[in-house]
């Protein structure tokens, strides 16, 4: 078999590469979302301490893993602009099983035996403190079932939503105004997925009122509607990107069979 059977078109070399960063940002955001942050302090600034739905003192503390969930919304809309709903599926469905299979394989991996070199040099903190590094991992990387179910199931929900939002969007503007369907697929979708990932983790398998998974919910919702809406010009930046490599005609083609699958 020689080299040329195994060559790409641009078409497909495109797609991988897109898939890859999707698949990569998803996977990474999942995993670091274990650990809050506060924006305000992070900035310099002193908790809002906003008043919603009955509660009081809240503030924008939110996963880290938010901070490039808008690099997948934009992936997403970059990928049904030139492969349509289709293309979006398909990838949104290996993420999702990519994700449950990543949270398999590290919760096996926290119920391994540690070594006791590895416990013994990693004894002490660097303060000098006893320090548990075994108990650590655990913690970090452990994450309980419903945040799990809750995770994939928002994250496809939300990708379903968004992409037929999109293609929406698409045949209601006859393929103008990419800034519209953009964000308007997000801002749709997101209002799905930052509520029904609380509901499910925190509600419904958990211990959080309603009137709390709506409180935090709102927080992070508006975080993601307003990402969406600040990094709109990437969408563009990608396109024209896109475009001069594959070529105005391949791309135009290309554009039009994806708003028909």
């Amino acid at each position: 078999m020689n080299a040329q059977s195994f060559s790409f078109s641009k078409e497909n070399k495109l797609f991988i590469l897109l898939a890859g960063i999707f698949l990569t940002n998803a996977i990474i955001a999942e995993l670091i979302g274990v650990k809050i942050f506060s924006l305000e302090n992070t900035l310099g600034f002193d908790s809002l301490q906003i008043s919603l739905f009955g509660f009081d003192n809240l503030s924008l503390n939110m996963s880290v893993g938010i901070l490039i969930w808008p690099i997948v919304f934009i992936l997403s809309d970059v990928i049904n602009e030139y492969f349509g709903r289709s293309g979006v599926r398909r990838i949104s469905y290996l993420t999702a099983g990519l994700i449950a299979y990543s949270f398999v394989v590290i919760l096996a991996g926290t119920h391994l035996t540690p070594a006791d070199f590895w416990l013994q040099v990693n004894a002490t903190d660097a303060n000098g403190q006893a320090f548990d590094i075994d108990y650590a991992y655990s913690t970090i990387f452990r994450q309980g079932l419903g945040i799990i179910v809750g995770s994939i199931t928002a994250f496809l929900v939300g990708q379903i939503v968004d992409m037929h939002t999109f293609h929406f969007l698409r045949q209601l503007t006859n393929h103008r105004m990419l800034w519209l369907r953009a964000t308007g697929s997000t801002v749709v979708s997101q209002l799905i997925d930052s509520f029904l990932v609380l509901f499910i983790a925190f509600y419904w398998l958990g211990n959080w009122s309603m009137s709390q998974v709506l409180a935090v919910g709102l927080i992070q919702y508006l975080y993601k509607v307003g990402m969406a809406v600040l990094l709109t010009p990437l969408i563009y930046a990608a396109h024209r990107i896109i475009d001069s490599w594959l070529g105005k005609n391949q791309s135009d083609n290309l554009i039009e069979k994806a708003s028909q699958t």
